[in-house]
Order: C-alpha cells, then sequence, then structure tokens
C-alpha cells in the first residue's frame, strides 16, 4: 500500500502543516541540494458554457524545489482566471493547534498506540518515529491518524521535497501577488474531521499501512512526482488505486466521497458567470472516481487542454 506518498499526490493538504516541529521535536535536517530547474507539463482540463470556464488542474502538495510547471498553458489559464479555489486555505499555527486540541486527543484511558498496532507492526512504527528523532510515546496522548500523517510527511525535507515548494504554495502566493481572490472547497477543521471521526480500528490500520509504506516513501513519491509532471494521470490514478485497494473504506472517506461533493461544487458555480482556476489534490483528478468521472454522471464534459 502507498498511502505514505500519496498524501502528497492526493489526500488532506493540512496533513503536510504537521511535523515534528508542532511537538517540539526537531526533524534530522537535510544538506541543501543544488537547484536545478526540470520541465514538468502535468495535466489541466476545463469546464465550461457559454459564460463561465472553471479550469481543473491537479497538484502535487510537495515538491523538490526547480521543477518548472508553473508555466505554460497552465500560467495562461491562471492569469485569465478571477477567482483561485483551492482544497484548502491554509490556516495560521495557532488555529492548527487548537483544531488539533479539539480533535485529536486520544480517549482518557487509551492505550499507547505502540500496544493498539498489530504485533507484527509495532516494531517498525517505534524504528520509523526514532529515524525521525520522534519519541514513539510522543503521541499517545493523540489519536492514531495523527502519528500516521505524521509518519506520512515528516520525513519528506530529507528527501529533498519542500512543502513551500507545493503547487498549492505556488499557486497561492500568485494569487496574493495578482491581487486575485483565494477560497477553499474546505476548512481544516473538515479535513481534520474526516481523520477524527474514523472508528479506531480504521485509524490503526491507516498507521500500520503508513508504517508498511516507510521505507519506500522516496520511491514511491517519485514516481507520482513523475507521472504527474509527465502529464499522465491515467498511469497515476493506477498508482494510487493500487495503494487504497487494501483499505477502499479510508478510499470511499478521503478521495470517491469528497471527489462526488467537488464535481456538485463545478456544477453549482457554472451558474455564475466569470473564469476560475480551481486546483486539487493530482489524485482527485485521476481514476475511475475522480471528479471529472463524477461530472460526467450530471453530463458536464471536462475536456483535457492538450499543450
Amino acid at each position: 500500500m502507498k498511502f505514505r506518498s500519496m498524501f502528497a499526490v492526493a489526500a488532506a493538504p493540512l496533513a503536510l502543516l504537521f511535523s515534528p516541529l508542532a511537538w517540539g521535536q526537531a526533524a534530522p535536517a537535510a544538506p541543501a541540494p543544488a537547484v536545478q530547474s526540470r520541465p514538468a507539463d502535468p495535466a489541466l482540463w476545463v469546464v465550461q458554457d457559454a459564460d463561465t470556464t472553471i479550469y481543473l488542474f491537479g497538484t502535487i502538495h510537495v515538491l523538490k524545489p526547480g521543477l518548472s510547471w508553473f508555466d505554460s498553458a497552465v500560467k495562461t489559464a491562471f492569469d485569465k482566471s478571477d477567482d483561485v479555489v483551492l482544497e484548502l486555505v491554509e490556516p495560521d499555527p495557532a488555529t492548527m493547534q487548537g483544531l488539533v486540541a479539539k480533535l485529536a486527543m486520544a480517549p482518557a484511558g487509551a492505550k499507547p498506540i505502540a500496544e493498539q498496532l498489530p504485533e507484527g507492526k509495532r516494531a517498525g512504527y517505534v524504528n520509523a518515529m526514532a529515524d525521525l528523532g520522534i519519541p514513539p510515546n510522543a503521541f499517545d496522548v493523540l489519536q492514531p491518524w495523527l502519528a500516521g500523517i505524521t509518519l506520512s510527511v515528516t520525513g519528506l525535507p530529507r528527501l529533498g521535497y519542500d512543502p513551500a515548494s507545493g503547487a498549492e504554495k505556488i499557486l497561492a502566493n500568485a494569487a496574493k501577488v495578482a491581487n486575485k481572490p483565494v477560497t477553499g472547497l474546505e476548512t481544516a477543521e473538515q479535513q481534520l474531521g474526516y481523520f477524527a471521526a474514523m472508528p479506531n480500528d480504521l485509524q490503526i490500520a491507516f498507521l500500520a499501512s503508513v508504517v508498511d509504506d516507510y521505507p519506500k516513501l522516496g520511491e514511491e513519491l517519485g514516481k507520482m512526482v513523475d507521472q504527474w509532471g509527465s502529464g499522465d494521470p491515467d498511469a497515476l490514478g493506477v498508482t494510487i488505486n493500487e495503494g487504497m485497494r487494501d483499505i477502499p473504506e479510508l478510499a470511499r472517506i478521503l478521495l470517491t466521497e469528497r471527489n462526488a461533493r467537488w464535481a456538485k461544487w463545478i456544477t453549482a458555480r457554472l451558474q455564475k458567470p466569470g473564469t476560475v482556476f480551481l486546483a486539487v489534490g493530482a489524485g482527485h483528478l485521476a481514476g475511475a472516481d475522480s471528479v471529472q468521472a463524477f461530472l460526467a454522471k450530471d453530463k458536464v464534459r471536462a475536456e483535457r487542454i492538450r499543450y
């Protein structure tokens, strides 16, 4: 399973706001690599009627510096747009800490997280936390899903990935410079709520899958970024589906149901004139249950822009 790298491609972007720094820890730093510009041409779609145009762009929530994607047709579509809509408008750290305190605390009397995992996963969890410089018991007062998210993203800087280079950051900064309004399809509380509402056994299954995937983070994420950069959503959809096959309930919560809601949002937005640049995780625009597939069920066509 590949839930670990999936977060950077398909799942909630707020996952990338979590790090050991939020809990007073420090992840091992990596030397800053030399930045070399590399071209990328990720997929872009458009939905339109007589007086409304909505561009659909799939993002990677964290990238290595130097990947040149915000140009050509993507930049043209962005420049033409009156409004920018992201999955989430990033909240300030104090707001995030408050939401975590509200939604992520473990119930009284909960067992330590390592003891909740299947016996065969416990050593892997402890070793992964140690590799990141985090005491395993640091998360025992929290629900298992937060430990899973932390393992999913905290090691990315050591592999050369930088949240500041992620597509949402670039788009949000460009919108600020261009004085374009930026709104979110969801709030931070909603996105945290998807995880917090999961029954504990599903949270443990998610964490166990992340522990399994931990040693392969660079390989799997690199594969997804390459598929994104080459404009191959079909391959990306296959890769993501491979990673979600064993826990379909998680796929329903994090992908399918959200895609259906967002397709309804797009259909409703077509009733209002204007041009919108809508950017969501690339995994939401790939596969059989993509946003485009749900739009097609409502007889709304999303046309791929070739460039």
